[in-house]
């Protein structure tokens, strides 16, 4: 069964920028799609988003995309890591993806333990593609850098498309990004 699942952004929500609309159009392709409520989103905790995340995706198989938003994006990858050698997903799709603490004390936990991108490479079937923007307030160019490296990642760089967000800091609010659907198996 073809099935995807959105984590979405630190302060998002399932019907929060870019959300609805990819879900929308996934399920036009066959896709079931989940886009779950991550726990005390304005102060997200990997101990509480990931086993979220576990209760939504049950058991993994190769039918099933894994699209991040930002510290989604994080959670995917700590998701990853924590999968049975024997157990992959479909492909994996970062929007406005990282690495690290970006500067703030509420990603900390997140990031406690380095990242194991070999273990995360190896959940991912078909493949990693990163959506990142050229002029992102938050997510620094490099990380286009790391995640194609580290990652093996397919980079599309969105010019001027900031965090890809809703209406933060002035931004007009991105509600719709072909780039995912475009590359979704």
């Amino acid at each position: 069964m073809k099935r995807a699942v959105i984590v979405h952004c630190w302060g998002g929500a399932p019907k929060y920028a870019w959300y609805s609309w990819v879900k929308y159009e996934l399920e036009n392709k066959g896709y079931t799609v989940s886009v779950p409520a991550m726990p005390d989103t304005d102060h997200p905790k990997l101990n509480l988003w990931l086993p979220k995340l576990m209760e939504v995706i049950g058991t993994p198989d190769g039918e099933l995309v894994l699209i991040g938003h930002s510290i989604g994006c994080a959670t995917i990858m700590r998701y990853l890591e924590n999968l049975d050698s024997h157990q992959q997903v479909g492909q994996v799709i970062f929007v406005a993806g990282f690495t690290d603490n970006l500067g703030f004390d509420e990603l900390i936990n997140f990031f406690e333990e380095p990242l194991n991108f070999n273990k995360i490479k190896q959940s991912v079937k078909n493949g990693i593609v990163a959506v990142q923007s050229d002029n992102d307030p938050y997510v620094a160019a490099k990380y286009s850098d790391i995640l194609s490296s580290e990652l093996d990642a397919k980079v599309i760089t969105k010019h001027g498309a900031r965090h890809m967000s809703g209406p933060v800091d002035n931004e007009k609010s991105c509600v719709k990004l072909p780039e995912v659907i475009s590359v979704v198996i």
